[in-house]
């Protein structure tokens, strides 16, 4: 098993992708913190599912947004375990707005996504960074956008916050080196309701894909584990998870 005896935490771990990585980082031996703000329900099934499974996990609420909710969630992992190998920075929050229409992007809308998809994975690595020091090998993954690069998405403020959080893992990578690594994953489309697209929306990304498809949370949990327990020689860097949409979308 890959992540045997390593901790992880994976913050918005009850739902969709974040979900798909608790599960498969448990079957690679992890002990998983499943982090929730809202779906309580949600992550304590995913924790309970671990734990039937034979593994160890543990719902724990906190808002990413909130720093004193943040060091408690740190805190009682190392309480717990003693320990803390890996962080996924999963959590976020959008609500679609059309670009055409920059009025409808309000001060509401902007702060609450840069309070969850930006200052909230600030506020983890902040925090999880000592514990992460102390274990060779250790790894952050943050979840970003292909929107950083095509400037579309649910919403401009989205996309900005993405794009920051690129730019702020690489100086964590500096940080957390040479002990460990960060890196960001940086889906796609995938179907998981996120943004609250109808289903003839996915269908529409999936005919434009050079693979005619959307990569599921499966495959994205697949790319985080990667980075976590394979990628030892990458550091600093973006995966793109998109079935080549940005890479190759292009044409001819």
């Amino acid at each position: 098993m890959k992540l045997k005896d390593k901790v992880a935490i994976v913050t918005g771990g009850g739902t969709g992708m974040g979900r798909a990585t608790c599960e498969r980082f448990a079957r690679e031996g992890a002990r998983v913190v499943v982090n929730y703000s809202r779906s309580r329900q949600a992550a304590e099934e995913v924790a309970d599912g671990i734990r039937r499974q034979g593994g160890d996990a543990i719902a724990v609420e906190a808002d990413v947004a909130v720093d004193a909710q943040v060091r408690e969630m740190i805190s009682r992992t190392g309480e717990r375990w003693g320990r803390l190998d890996i962080l996924v920075n999963n959590a976020g929050w959008t609500r679609r707005t059309p670009h055409h229409r920059l009025e409808d992007l309000t001060d509401e809308i902007w702060d609450r996504t840069l309070n969850v998809n930006l200052r909230g994975p600030f506020y983890t690595m902040r925090a999880a960074l000592p514990l992460l020091k102390k274990n060779p090998g250790s790894a952050i993954v943050n979840v970003a956008t292909t929107a950083f690069f095509t400037g579309s998405g649910s919403t401009i403020a989205y996309g900005a916050a993405k794009s920051a959080l690129i730019a702020m893992t690489k100086s964590f990578a500096k940080l957390l080196a040479p002990e460990g690594r960060a890196n960001v994953m940086a889906p796609g489309t995938v179907a998981t309701g996120f943004a609250g697209w109808p289903p003839e929306f996915y269908e529409n990304i999936a005919k434009q894909s050079p693979l005619k498809r959307i990569a599921t949370t499966d495959e994205v949990a697949s790319a985080i584990l990667f980075l976590v327990a394979d990628a030892t020689f990458m550091t600093g860097e973006t995966l793109l998870v998109d079935c080549g949409a940005i890479s190759l979308g292009g044409g001819f």
